[in-house]
């Protein structure tokens, strides 16, 4: 029977290091025989205090004075002494905060559940009260979207390598021994359940791990190129709904706590073009606000041009925060996004922690140049001026939403867009297949996402941001003599042939202490063509400039 559900151990398997590699390396340090601490761990058998914790009868708090009177016993029988300094608390929480995920072994998890494997969790643990007890919540937090199931000892009263705890994982996840592989660690653990018909991995080192698991699967596990970053799910992350005023509400998706962070996405796209992101983010201690711009998705999409100029949504913005009781945000911006974070932080600098954009620079209002005049000089947006007539382009992008979107986003080497000379042509698509192939750095599935969201809000709403060049430039031009003091980050793609990272060339002249990150062979849709060296960017550079500031008592 083929496989169809994969279990993996936590500690050891998609967590390093083991306990016993830790508890190897401490034994060394404080001069105890090799196994000591595995023995006292062990000690006492189904019925000793380690069990007991397991199984969630006593706390991790509660265990421990068990663990260190044992510990004592057996240094008693081996005739050694305990060092004065010996701790097993402090052992513990040594252990617990040098855990970290093991990624090549969560992304071989994730690619069997994309490959329709039921995907599982299955760990011995306890309840943990210690002062360290945060560092698991977050490792479990950031695991635990990724698997069907996770099946924790201490919540259900079982251990490994108890056969009735495999007979458990059977029944939840529905399948018969033969269908499931199982990783783990220990060999005592694997038994039962190989002599139950499960396939199973002893793992020792990842790599090898892997290629078994690859073997029996017949999935392709070893990817020699840098794997994807995990990307989120719409159906599995948390969505809310701000009322900005009668009739206009904003749509965002949430992950994560700390500091906030606002994600502002461009055209025409969706909160849903920083799914690589939003998790990298959270992960990295931030709490994350993907927002759905006024006009997209399930974010209110009036129809009035003037609702779309940047003072407007600026505003919308500062309405978000004050609706949630954020007093100030990070606001980071792609194309429109970056547009609009650029103009928050030159009007409303006291809401911004820091201000980042892809792709768009920041170019202030020339009170002797509209905005329109530069549009005109520029073929590269000639695009914009088809844009403006009410109606016209929202035809032609709505006619057929799959070959609209399967046109846009595309990687810098695949583009067949042509933004120069469609007024002349008749249309932004004129070029285009009416059957376009798929980029590589898209799914099926993720055009389908967008496809369904703009039946919701169709392209008015979008469009009618680039109807606002006037307006948006007699605005601006009120902040014509303002720099941008607080902290910033400019992000450059190099193929993205519209926003060339030429336009950024003087943003120095009004933002002094700018930082910059730059992305080779990167064209327009940088959170989903390049989201590895993005995340790294940005969390680099949100580590250092975004943190939130001391609080210095005025007592």
């Amino acid at each position: 029977m083929a496989l169809r559900a994969a279990v993996f151990d936590l500690v050891g398997v998609l967590t390093q290091p083991s306990v016993t590699s830790f508890w190897d390396r401490v034994e060394e340090e404080l001069a105890l025989p090799r196994g000591f601490l595995s023995k006292a761990f062990l000690k006492g058998g189904p019925d000793g205090p380690s069990t007991r914790v397991m199984k969630g009868e006593i706390t991790f708090s509660q265990w421990v004075p068990f663990m260190e009177e044992d510990c004592r016993k057996c240094s008693k029988d081996s005739g050694i002494c305990l060092p004065e300094n010996f701790s097993i608390k402090q052992i513990f929480e040594k252990v617990l905060s040098a855990r970290k995920i093991n990624y090549p072994m969560l992304q071989a998890a994730v690619t069997l559940k994309q490959k329709g494997f039921t995907t599982c969790i299955l760990t011995n643990n306890w309840l943990d009260d210690s002062a360290e007890r945060g560092s698991m919540a977050q490792v479990l937090c950031e695991l635990k979207p990724h698997f069907d199931f996770l099946i924790e000892s201490s919540q259900i009263g079982m251990v490994k390598p108890d056969p009735q705890i495999y007979k458990f994982v059977l029944d939840t996840l529905k399948t018969s021994p033969s269908e499931v592989v199982f990783l783990d660690n220990f060999e005592t653990n694997l038994q039962p359940a190989r002599e139950m018909g499960m396939v199973t991995i002893f793992v020792r080192d990842t790599d090898a791990a892997l290629k078994e698991l690859e073997k029996v699967t017949g999935v392709q596990l070893l990817q020699t190129a840098v794997p994807q970053p995990i990307s989120c799910d719409p159906s599995t992350v948390t969505h809310g709904y701000v009322p900005i005023k009668p009739g206009v509400r904003l749509h965002f998706v949430e992950l994560g706590s700390g500091p906030v962070v606002c994600l502002c996405h461009g055209f025409p796209e969706s909160w849903f073009s920083w799914r690589y992101q939003i998790p990298a983010l959270a992960q990295a201690g931030f709490r994350v606000l993907a927002v759905d711009m006024k006009g997209y998705g399930e974010s209110s999409a009036p129809p009035e041009i003037e609702e779309y100029s940047l003072e407007v949504l600026s505003k919308d913005m500062i309405t978000f925060l004050d609706k949630l009781g954020i007093a100030q945000a990070v606001f980071i911006g792609h194309d429109w996004g970056g547009m609009l974070v650029w103009t928050i932080a030159l009007f409303h600098p006291e809401r911004v922690r820091a201000v980042a954009s892809l792709n768009t620079p920041f170019m202030p209002s020339n009170p002797k140049v509209s905005s329109m005049e530069i549009i005109k000089a520029n073929p590269a947006f000639n695009y914009q001026l088809y844009f403006q007539e009410p109606g016209v382009a929202e035809a032609e992008l709505e006619k057929n939403l799959s070959r609209t979107f399967k046109s846009f986003f595309r990687s810098s080497d695949e583009t067949f867009i042509t933004v120069s000379r469609v007024c002349e042509m008749g249309g932004l698509l004129v070029n285009t297949p009416e059957e376009p192939t798929l980029s590589k750095m898209v799914t099926e599935e993720d055009i389908q996402f967008y496809v369904q969201e703009f039946k919701k809000s169709g392209f008015r709403g979008p469009l009618n941001w680039y109807r606002n060049m006037d307006t948006n430039w007699e605005w601006g031009c009120k902040g014509s003599g303002r720099k941008i003091l607080i902290p910033a980050l400019m992000v450059t793609a190099e193929k993205d042939f519209v926003l060339t990272p030429e336009l950024s060339k003087h943003m120095e002249d009004w933002i002094p202490h700018l930082k910059r990150g730059h992305i080779k062979d990167c064209g327009h849709w940088t959170q989903m063509e390049k989201p590895t060296e993005l995340n790294r960017i940005l969390i680099e550079w949100l580590e250092t400039d975004a943190r939130d500031l001391p609080v210095v008592s005025k007592l």
